[in-house]
Formats: C-alpha cells, sequence, structure tokens
C-alpha cells in the first residue's frame, strides 16, 4: 500500500512535470515560431513590394515609349504640314541666314491662294530645275535621314535649296544697269540685303521669267549657286511655283539668333509686268 501510496503520490507529480515539460516545450516551439514570424513578414513584404515596383515599373516604361511615340508623329506631322525646321547648310544666303541657322519655314503660307512675291525667302525643291532627278540610295538610310531632317537635325536634302525671290512670272530681270544694279521691270532695285562687298552678280543676263515660274539668287552673290548659273539648263534657270515647300519666317537657333527672318522693302518700287509682255531683246 505504501508503495501504491507512493506510486500514487508520484503520479500526479510525474503527470505535473510531463505536462509542465510539455507544455514549456509547447511554449517553447511557439515563442520560437513566434521569433521567426517577423522575418518572413519582412522577407514577405519586401517580396511584395519588389513586385509591385516591377509592376508599377513596367507601364510606365511603356506609358513613356508610346507619349515619345506620339510627340514623335505630332512633330513629323506639322513639319509635314505646317511648319518645317530646315538647317542651314551653307553660307550662300549670308548675312541674311548664316551657316547653322535653323530656319522654320511656314508651309501654309502659299497653301491658300497666296504666291511667292519678290524679296521673299523660300524653300524649294530644285529638281529639275537646278538639279536632275537622282535615283535613291538605300531606303531604310534615306527614310530616317529625311525623318532627321524633317525635325532639323540634318543637313537638308542635295536637292533642296534656300533661296530670295527677284523676280515672279511675267518680270524681266537684267543685270546689270550702267550704276551696276539689278532692275526688274526696268526699275533699279537697292539691295541691302546683298553681302557686303559683292556686286549684284558678276555674270550680266537679261530674262524674262515664265508665268508659274521664279527667278531666285542667294544674298551672298559670290557664294551662291542660283538661277544665274542655271541658264543654259532646260528650264533656264526658273524654279517652278509648285515647287516651292514654304516661305522662311523664323531663324529658331541658335537661341541668341532667335528672330524673325527680316523683310525687304527693295520691290516697292518695282511695277507689275505689262499685260502684253515684255518686248524683245528679252531671253529666258
Amino acid at each position: 500500500m505504501d508503495t501504491e501510496a507512493q506510486h500514487t503520490e508520484r503520479d500526479p507529480s510525474s503527470d505535473t512535470d510531463s505536462s509542465g515539460t510539455e507544455e514549456g516545450s509547447r511554449s517553447a516551439r511557439v515563442s520560437g515560431d513566434s521569433g521567426r514570424a517577423p522575418e518572413d513578414s519582412a522577407r514577405g513584404s519586401d517580396d511584395s513590394a519588389r513586385g509591385s515596383e516591377e509592376t508599377e515599373r513596367t507601364p510606365s516604361w511603356r506609358r513613356t515609349a508610346l507619349v515619345g511615340g506620339a510627340c514623335v508623329v505630332f512633330l513629323l506631322l506639322l513639319s509635314h504640314f505646317v511648319i518645317q525646321p530646315f538647317l542651314i547648310p551653307s553660307g550662300s544666303m549670308e548675312p541674311t541666314l548664316r551657316v547653322g541657322d535653323r530656319i522654320l519655314v511656314n508651309k501654309l503660307a502659299y497653301r491658300f491662294g497666296s504666291e511667292p512675291a519678290r524679296g521673299d525667302v523660300v524653300v524649294f525643291d530644285g529638281t529639275g530645275s537646278f538639279v536632275r532627278e537622282q535615283p535613291r540610295g538605300n531606303p531604310v538610310t534615306g527614310l530616317l535621314h529625311d525623318g532627321a531632317a524633317a525635325l532639323g537635325l540634318a543637313e537638308p536634302d542635295e536637292t533642296d535649296f534656300v533661296k530670295r525671290v527677284v523676280g515672279v512670272g511675267g518680270d524681266r530681270v537684267v543685270c546689270c544697269d550702267k550704276d551696276g544694279r539689278l532692275t526688274v521691270n526696268g526699275v533699279p532695285v537697292q539691295e541691302r540685303y546683298v553681302m557686303l562687298g559683292d556686286r549684284p552678280s558678276s555674270v550680266p543676263f537679261d530674262i524674262v521669267v515664265p508665268q508659274d515660274r521664279l527667278w531666285v539668287m542667294g544674298d551672298h552673290r559670290s557664294q551662291s549657286s542660283d538661277s544665274r548659273d542655271h541658264l543654259g539648263n532646260p528650264g533656264g534657270g526658273m524654279v517652278p511655283v509648285d515647287k516651292v515647300v514654304g516661305r522662311a519666317d523664323w531663324i529658331a537657333w541658335p537661341f541668341g539668333r532667335w528672330s524673325t527672318v527680316p523683310g525687304t522693302d527693295a520691290f516697292d518700287a518695282v511695277p507689275a509686268p505689262p499685260a502684253g509682255g515684255h518686248g524683245a531683246g528679252a531671253h529666258g
């Protein structure tokens, strides 16, 4: 009985001890688990943050690309139909336009019934008048160049020129009179825009401009290849009006040169050509 009693007395204590041990182990496990939970939680939060960041980054790049593409398309359309930047590659229009100037060409200037006037500075396609049509090279390279030129980032095509209109359809343009001046319809023209030290022309000429054509010259006469240099070519150096790209209205770059392209009153006194045309003696 004593033994039984001892066993009986010992059993509760054993149970208590084992219960305590189990509870302690359970507590240890629980506390161990709870100790690891913040790390796992933090790791999960970081993964979630990275995932959401990557998710946000992808649409952001797409949006940037779409906006950039839309801007380029808009600028190309604007350049094609309204205003085109044009890089000046030579000194043929000095002092009015300098090498490296970027001008803005107004393509709407002659779209609604208006036509180029004497004194206007125009950009035109010289194919068939100043240059013969040449076969295109690599179409991809040509497309990239045309796109860059349309944005004013590259030199224009070799067929594009910028000159000043000196004679319009029906005008008789002569150089030079006894005082060395160019005359239009018999009236001497004071060309103050011509490069200082240059003569109006070192090449004598007497031409009548056909209807729908233009006689054009550079302001830096000694450095300009213009209508005078193509007198013997088909068309006699005259530029068809429908080949005019637009009127050079603004100098946009460099920033210090920002201004409108200066106008001129040199032709204000020139009368309209006679209705019956000019008499014999003129050639074109």
